[in-house]
């Protein structure tokens, strides 16, 4: 008694179906393999590929310039600081016991040096000036502080110019008083 799922299926009412045949293929004829062969480019396509191989080497060019430039002016900035360095030996004015805080704007942030009342005078009358070098602040005569600044431009931090007019108070205005009758 062999009561296989084939044999149940049909003894159910569903009919058996005979498997369908493969479809053959039939083999194409072998076609030789053939060479790509490249239509001929028009004269338009032969401009704009032309165009474009001139474009892509005068961006290679740009680029290319754009680096050395880059790069000479870094050994530059490399050489005037180097020089710099070895100018300021010997020429800065110690600022020990400097007691008083003489705070300036100085790349974008308020720096400070401490100096004593006698320099902080000299500093405001642009006797004295400040340099600024590998992240130290350097109190310097005038004189040494413009021939600083002649060899590297950035590296001043500090010049008052005695000749420029004394800038107004913007707190002396009238709408920046404080009223008498003000509580606080």
């Amino acid at each position: 008694m062999s009561n296989n799922l084939r044999d149940q299926l049909l003894g159910l009412g569903f009919k058996a179906s005979a498997p369908k045949p493969k479809p053959s293929r039939k083999k194409s004829p072998q076609r030789p393999p053939s060479k790509d062969i490249k239509p001929k480019q028009t004269r338009e396509e032969m401009d704009l590929a032309k165009a474009y191989a001139i474009r892509a080497q005068t961006e290679k060019r740009e680029i290319e310039e754009a680096k050395r430039l880059k790069e000479e002016q870094a050994a530059a900035k490399r050489k005037a600081l180097a020089e710099l360095q070895a100018y300021l030996v010997g020429k800065g004015i110690s600022t020990e016991g400097g007691d008083i805080a003489r705070h300036f704007e100085y790349g974008g942030t308020i720096k400070r040096i401490y100096v004593s009342a006698e320099q902080l005078k000299l500093l405001n009358d642009g006797t004295l000036g400040v340099i600024q070098n590998k992240g130290h602040l350097h109190l310097m005569s005038r004189e040494h502080v413009l021939e600083a600044a002649a060899i590297f431009a950035p590296s001043l931090a500090l010049l008052v110019d005695p000749n420029e007019p004394v800038a107004d108070d913007p707190y002396a205005k009238p709408e920046f008083q404080v009223p008498d009758d003000l509580i606080w």
